[in-house]
Order: C-alpha cells, then sequence, then structure tokens
C-alpha cells in the first residue's frame, strides 16, 4: 500500500467514525410523541410516534398535553396533537 492510499483509508475509517456517532443525534431529534384519544374508552393518551402502546392515560386533553410537553422537553422532541375525532389540531407543538 502506497503514502495515497494508506491516507484515503484512514480518510474513509474517518468518515464512518463521523457518520456512526451522528446517528443517535438524528434518533433524538425525530422524537415525537402523539396526543390522542383512545377508541376503546376515549382516554386520552400519549404514545410514541409509531409506536404501539400508550406511554400514560389521562382524563383530559389538558392533562395529556402537559405530560407530552414535559417528556419533549427533556427528550429534546415535539409533540402532535390530535383531536377527538382523531385529525391533526397542532403539529410541532
Amino acid at each position: 500500500m502506497n503514502d495515497s492510499e494508506i491516507l484515503d483509508s484512514k480518510q474513509n475509517a474517518g468518515a464512518n467514525a463521523e457518520e456512526k456517532a451522528s446517528d443517535p443525534a438524528k434518533k433524538s431529534a425525530a422524537r415525537n410523541y402523539h396526543v390522542s384519544t383512545r377508541k376503546e374508552d376515549g382516554k386520552w393518551q400519549v404514545k410514541f410516534a409509531g409506536g404501539e402502546k400508550a406511554i400514560k392515560l389521562f382524563d383530559t386533553q389538558v392533562e395529556a398535553i402537559a405530560y407530552a410537553k414535559k417528556l419533549a422537553e427533556n427528550r429534546d422532541g415535539s409533540i402532535t396533537i390530535h383531536k377527538k375525532d382523531g385529525k391533526m389540531r397542532k403539529q410541532r407543538y
């Protein structure tokens, strides 16, 4: 291997390390919590985007929004609020 090949392989290794290091940052920036009603009982739920289970259930939308705000602040995320009929009320709260 000559000097230029060694330099190229070191630069590529450095670039790969930077890509791997930035992956967790991308995941945490994409955290999105949804506030919506649950069909079974009409309770308000906070769910992680794409999640199947509710993180926590509430009797009112106001309580659910307050909880979701705390989660989003602590984890550098955002929340999406849905109306009772499921349509989006406010995104990126």
